[in-house]
Formats: C-alpha cells, sequence, structure tokens
C-alpha cells in the first residue's frame, strides 16, 4: 500500500473548500482529502460529488455509531457516493461492523476501503478513565478495537501513529493504519494528545496521514502540503 497524505478539509461551506481546492489546481496530482462531519452536515453529498467530479480521491470521514441495521442502511447510501474510504466506530461492536460492510457492497460487488476508529487522538489515558471508565492501558484498547475491525473484516483502523506499528504486528502489513495526529515539529498540536510528525510517522508505519490545520491554516497551503508529503514519503 503506497503511502499518502490526506488533506482534512474542516471547512464550513462548499464555496471555501472548492476555493481552498483551486490552490492546488497547478500540482500534477490532485490531493487526497478529508470530508468530515462539519462539511458534509453543512453541503451534504453534494460537496462530496463536486470534489469527486473534481479528480480527488476523498475519506468520507463520518464515524458511524448506531445499532447494526441503521449502520448497514446508512452505509447502502454512502457506497452510492464513489467515495475511497470510509469508516465507523470501532467501539459499535463487531457486529455493527460487519453490518456496515455489508451495506457498503454495491450491486456490481465493489465497495470503497472501510476502516474503524479505534480512540480518538484527542483522547489520553486521564481521558480514557475518567470520562469512558476503560481502566485498560490506551495501548490496549487500541489494539482490541483493531482486532475486532479485523475480525469484522474491515480494511484499516483510524489509530494514533503511535499506534501504527503495533497495529501492523499484530493484523498484518496489509491492514490499514490511517492517521491523524500528525504535526509538524514546528507546529502547534492544538488539541490533539498523541502526535508525531510526519516523517515520525512514515518510521512508524502509517499507511496515510491525515493533517488539517498545518496545511489548512498555512499561509502557503500548497507549500505546507507539499513539505508534508516530502517528509511522510520520501
Amino acid at each position: 500500500m503506497g503511502k499518502d497524505v490526506i488533506i482534512a478539509c474542516d471547512f464550513d461551506s462548499m464555496e471555501k473548500t472548492l476555493a481552498f481546492l483551486d490552490r492546488f489546481e497547478s500540482l500534477p496530482r490532485k490531493p487526497f482529502v478529508k470530508i468530515g462531519m462539519e462539511l458534509y452536515y453543512a453541503e451534504g453529498p453534494q460537496i462530496v460529488r463536486e470534489i469527486k467530479k473534481r479528480g480527488h480521491k476523498i475519506f468520507l470521514d463520518l464515524k458511524l455509531h448506531d445499532i447494526p441495521n441503521t449502520v448497514k442502511k446508512a452505509m447502502a447510501v454512502l457506497s452510492r457516493l464513489d467515495v475511497d474510504i470510509c469508516n465507523v466506530h470501532a467501539a459499535g461492536t463487531v457486529r455493527m461492523m460487519e453490518s456496515a460492510l455489508e451495506g457498503l457492497i454495491r450491486l456490481d460487488g465493489t465497495r470503497p476501503l472501510l476502516i474503524a476508529v479505534t480512540q480518538l487522538t484527542s483522547t489520553d489515558q486521564e481521558a480514557l478513565e475518567k470520562d469512558l471508565w476503560i481502566d485498560k492501558p490506551i495501548d490496549e484498547v487500541v489494539m482490541h478495537y483493531a482486532g475486532n475491525a479485523k475480525q469484522a473484516g474491515l480494511d484499516g483502523v483510524v489509530c494514533s501513529p503511535l499506534e501504527a506499528s503495533k497495529v501492523h504486528a499484530a493484523c498484518g502489513a496489509g491492514f490499514l493504519t490511517v492517521t491523524p495526529g500528525v504535526r509538524f515539529a514546528d507546529g502547534d498540536v492544538g488539541d490533539q494528545k498523541r502526535v508525531m510528525t510526519p516523517a515520525e510517522a512514515k518510521k512508524a508505519g502509517s499507511d496515510y496521514i491525515v493533517v488539517g490545520r498545518p496545511i489548512t491554516a498555512a499561509e502557503d497551503p500548497v507549500a505546507a502540503y507539499e513539505r508534508c508529503v516530502r517528509e511522510f514519503t520520501d
């Protein structure tokens, strides 16, 4: 699996998003982008169709988490949007993840990649214990959820880059690790708790890194993106 940088397009309108992506038109390859809750809830499926029409690969990051039947039906709808990756929360149980996978399969047998969120990179050990009442070490929780995702037939997980190598060791090299929580060495970590630089994430075995504010809030987003690609892929 080739490594790639996914830009988190965390904007609140189609206008802002497309204006941002226009800045990358001169590049030989369109960046892989993530559409999250903020943008999708603001603009709906039309934003997915428009960005796809422009030639970008899309990670639709809606983190579905509900009863199995509801998730299956929702995934059946999302599969029509021709996205490349979508996701669920692994905490929704193995059965929910199996149902999500069933719902994604189109009539022709194709489907997007499906990955599961283990623990958000804004969650640290203190929050895990105090807020979620999970008293296991966070690494063990992530590995357990990753194992559940593999058991359910998913393609990989969203995890911190700190856990990528352990996930690969336990679930196999072909089991994808998509890792947010990536910041430049000279950047602000913001609300992230478990972070690495792009170069560190590469060494840790991340397959994809998801990078938002270090690129979208940069004075020169294209230069920041190209720096991120160099550090992660060279």
